[in-house]
């Protein structure tokens, strides 16, 4: 133990000690850690280069002709078949020594500056690239080199993964070794697309300016060079403004690297990029070249394959030797076609020499993939790929947009009921216009089926209004419609209720209305399932898909848009017999201003709309003037005719399937409720039919009160009551009439009374019959009938009637008197002295029936005999009319009266 003159010396020694120790421990940690990164670095090194070399081993072998011409692209329906081929038959071959260095500077500047420095893969431009797109923007600069980038067009799939990035340098660095750089570089711009069918740099500088690469500018040399990256989009005749980006970027990258001086970059920056373009407008001598299809049936549904493919990174169709498989029904294409172009249909007249035009998109409701493609009339005739009218145009939607921005929120949101009362009445924008109904008029209170029925304007306005624009505009949203909302801030306007914004095509109206056939749930439109690479790999591609209402949502409006198509309402035109077809028409108007400037009739129209949906299938059907259209214009009748294309598709894609109709989910009860109650009341036994109505309720909405507007009407009492007495059998025919109140269903039965001589009345029976016979008279005597009707516990007023029956002695007695007065007054005498000879009184069931009576009967009279119970006394017997000739006097009286009870 060591000795310390002191505490301090020893405090001293032992704190020494401890830092010594201290670092000696820091130190040994830090070793470790070194130590660990190195030997995790070195692992690293080696199971990557082991995966690399394993990579590598699996890569294909390089061809020589895999470098020369791009392989086709194929394209398959939803059976399998091919029916378009996709390739580079636009192209003219250049070589290296007919580049001029202003061509090569801009493409190496954009695509591989330090090309002549490395060996196939350029680590140091690795880094680069990733400074570069942070400092200057996104697309400054790529990471891969050129030769990369002639492997992945010629060889591999541009799937991004280790794998495929380990196969593509390592072929690049083989491909090095084979060729020169100079061939490197010709592989490439000869082999790149530069859109609108277009392959190679020599044919694009021909087809974008009409020169040679020789005679190229500057800022067009830098357009070419900047367009493979994304060659539709930076397409300066379709995309100008991000045409010039793209142009720009190359500039800096130019200047960057030394190859340009600034102010020849700040020269070609100001140069419009428009500049020296050729002219490919639509009527041009060399209109646009859009589709390199070397073989296609169906050209309007491979533009829409081509333009979904366009939106996949690092894919390219026109390159890359593809197998897309697509969601095309061949005969529904063929259908769609022969409809807009057999002739059939008598289309609007041509205008100002502009053809009438229609674009068509046909979707399966559940699923959302496009079945069909109408591009125009006559589409794909003249030139490879024109103007595409069912996904190119987008107008204003007119009424169309009705069901999706106005009732379709209302029900989800504010749980209205079909049933929901609108009054149709003058009403003012917040900006105090006053817009109208298609007709001029307004209607009142109606329901809301009644109002989507007949188009009213005004009542879809206060829909709208009532969900909040707020709402509404983003179901319209969900519904996959993209629009900008500039005119009233963040929200639709007012206007847009009744179809004045946002403009759309036949593929976002055709996607919004089958959710409404696919109970709620929308599916983005999509023409591609599936791509296929030439390495066997294959990309699966998924629609989006999202519930965007409630299945009662849907059913509701489904339910309403059926009867749009009913007679009489504003869609009948569209309906298939037998075919449960649910759908809205829609028209666009003139501003006043362009009608008057343009001579525009007051009904003239620049569109016309029709979508609509089965279980099976959902079409959207435009009608218009493409051209002109300020001064071109539809008539009303020539409006009818979108109506006429929906049906005759819809009849045509429906033959030999079937189609079930719309099944109402549990969240949903049907009503029927008295129209015009509001709120909504159930109708009650006494409510008339025309004010019954069978609605829809969200369940738990349903109404509970029952409406007490009709009560139960008055009975009414018995009329024309007559009595007609029948000397040859004795019987008496009572008759009578009896009407009820048209929503008085109630069984009606009679009680007919009888009083004789004044006597106390007694029942002769309860009839449902409007008459009864009497049997078994008693001449002689006066007989009161009292007739009242029964329903149920109450009683109607009574009707009454009297008939005197004459007895036939004292008829011939009387004729005997007249012969002889003395005799007559004998017998009287007689007969006061001997009243023991007079006859018995005799009550109904003891005449002989041998006496004579007539009544006057208030009309005509018609009766039934009682055939299976004659005793009762209750059939009818056809009787006498009462019309006796003037020889013969009346025989007998009969009084008929009916008391008036209130």
């Amino acid at each position: 133990m060591a000795d310390y003159k002191s505490r301090e010396e020893k405090r001293n020694a032992q704190k020494n000690s401890k830092t010594k120790n201290k670092k000696k421990k820091k130190g040994s940690i830090f070793k470790k850690i070194i130590m660990t990164v190195l030997i995790v670095g070195l692992a690293g090194l080696l199971f990557g280069g082991g995966l690399f070399a394993y990579y590598a081993s699996q890569a294909p072998d390089l061809n020589e002709e895999d470098f020369i011409d791009p392989i086709t692209t194929e394209i398959k329906d939803v059976n399998g078949d091919v029916f378009a081929r996709i390739g580079a038959q636009n192209r003219e071959f250049v070589s290296y020594d007919e580049i001029p260095p202003v061509v090569e500077n801009a493409v190496l500047a954009i695509e591989d500056n330090r090309f002549y420095e490395h060996q196939g893969v350029d680590f140091f431009r690795l880094v680069g690239a990733v400074l570069a797109n942070i400092t200057e923007g996104f697309g400054a600069e790529g990471a891969s080199t050129l030769t990369q980038q002639v492997i992945k067009q010629s060889v591999l799939t541009p799937e991004k993964s280790l794998e495929r990035k380990a196969q593509e340098a390592w072929l690049a660095y083989q491909l090095e070794q084979d060729y020169s750089k100079e061939d490197i570089f010709e592989m490439y711009v000869n082999k790149i697309y530069y859109s609108d069918s277009i392959y190679g740099i020599r044919t694009a500088s021909q087809y974008y300016y009409g020169v040679d690469l020789s005679d190229l500018q500057l800022h067009q040399a830098a357009l070419l060079a900047g367009l493979p990256q994304r060659p539709n989009a930076y397409n300066p005749y379709e995309n100008p403004d991000l045409a010039k980006e793209r142009r720009d970027i190359v500039l800096r990258q130019m200047n960057n690297h030394g190859k340009i001086s600034e102010e020849e970059m700040n020269q070609a920056i100001e140069t419009d990029i428009t500049d020296g373009l050729v002219d490919r407008s639509e009527g041009s001598e060399n209109p646009r070249q859009q589709l390199a299809a070397e073989e296609s049936k169906y050209d309007a549904f491979v533009d829409v394959v081509l333009d979904e493919i366009d939106d996949l990174e690092d894919v390219n169709p026109y390159e890359d030797g593809l197998t897309i498989n697509t969601t095309l029904d061949p005969n529904a294409q063929t259908i769609v076609e022969n409809t807009l172009n057999d002739g059939n249909i008598q289309f609007p007249a041509d205008m100002n020499d502009v053809m009438a035009q229609a674009g068509v998109t046909l979707l399966d409701t559940e699923s959302g993939a496009i079945r069909a493609i109408g591009g125009g009339r006559g589409y794909g005739d003249e030139v490879q790929r024109g103007f595409n009218y069912a996904t190119d145009q987008t107008r204003q939607p007119g009424s169309a947009i009705k069901p999706l921005l106005d009732y379709a929120p209302a029900i989800e949101y504010l749980d209205w009921s079909t049933a929901q009362t609108i009054v149709d009445e003058p009403y003012e924008y917040s900006n105090g216009f006053a817009p109208n109904n298609y007709d001029g008029q307004f209607k009142g209170p109606m329901t809301m089926r009644e109002a989507l029925a007949d188009s009213r304007n005004i009542t879809a306005i206060k829909a709208y209004m009532e969900v909040g624009q707020e709402q509404g505009t983003e179901f319209l949203r969900d519904l996959g419609w993209n629009f900008n909302t500039e005119n009233c801030g963040e929200v639709l306007c007012e206007s847009a209720a009744i179809g004045g914004e946002p403009e759309t095509n036949t593929l976002e109206m055709a996607g919004a209305y089958a959710a409404f056939g696919n109970k709620g749930v929308y599916n983005e439109p999509h023409s591609v399932t599936s791509i296929e690479f030439r390495d066997g790999s294959s990309m699966e591609l998924e629609a989006e898909s999202e519930v965007v209402m409630k299945d009662s949502t849907a059913y509701m409006m489904s339910d309403m848009l059926k009867d749009v198509l009913e007679p009489g309402a504003t869609g009948e035109l569209a309906q298939v017999n037998g075919l449960p077809l649910a759908g809205k028409s829609g028209t666009t108007n003139y501003p006043e201003d362009i009608r008057n400037a343009n001579n525009i009739p007051s009904n003239g129209a620049p569109d016309s709309w029709f979508a609509g949906y089965t279980t099976q299938y959902t079409a959207a059907v435009w009608l218009g003037y493409a051209a002109d259209v300020n001064q071109n214009y539809l008539s009303p009748q020539d409006r009818w005719v979108s109506q006429y294309i929906f049906r005759d598709i819809m009849r045509g894609v429906h033959e030999g399937i079937e189609t079930p109709d719309f099944e109402k989910p549990d969240s949903v009860v049907e009503v029927e409720i008295e129209k015009g109650t509001s709120p909504v009341q159930l109708a009650s036994e006494y409510t008339p039919d025309d004010q019954k109505s069978v609605e829809l309720f969200i369940r738990g909405t349903e109404p509970t009160a029952v409406s007490e507007e009709f009560v139960v009407p008055d009975l009414q009492a018995p009329s024309n009551l007559s009595a007609e007495y029948n000397e040859e059998n004795g019987t008496i025919q009572l008759t009578w009439d009896h009407s009820q109140e048209e929503n008085d269903d109630r069984d009606v039965e009679f009680e007919v009374l009888v009083s004789i001589d004044g006597d106390e009345e007694r029942e002769l029976a309860v009839t449902s019959q409007n008459g009864l016979n009497i049997e078994q008279v008693q001449e002689g005597s006066t007989y009161t009938f009292t007739v009242t009707a029964i329903a149920d516990d109450e009683r109607s007023s009574s009707a009454n009637t009297n008939i005197e029956i004459v007895r036939s002695e004292d008829e011939n007695q009387d004729e005997e008197n007249e012969e002889n007065p003395e005799e007559e007054q004998n017998e009287e005498e007689n007969q006061e002295e001997t009243p023991e000879d007079n006859q018995d009184e005799q009550t109904p069931g003891e005449g002989d029936g041998n006496g004579e009576g007539q009544g006057n009967n208030d009309g005509e009279n018609s009766g039934n005999n009682d055939e299976e119970n004659p005793d009762q006394g209750t059939g009818q017997e056809e009787g006498d009319s009462g019309n006796e000739t003037p020889e013969e006097p009346a025989e007998g009286s009969s009084d008929g009266t009916t008391d008036s009870e209130e």
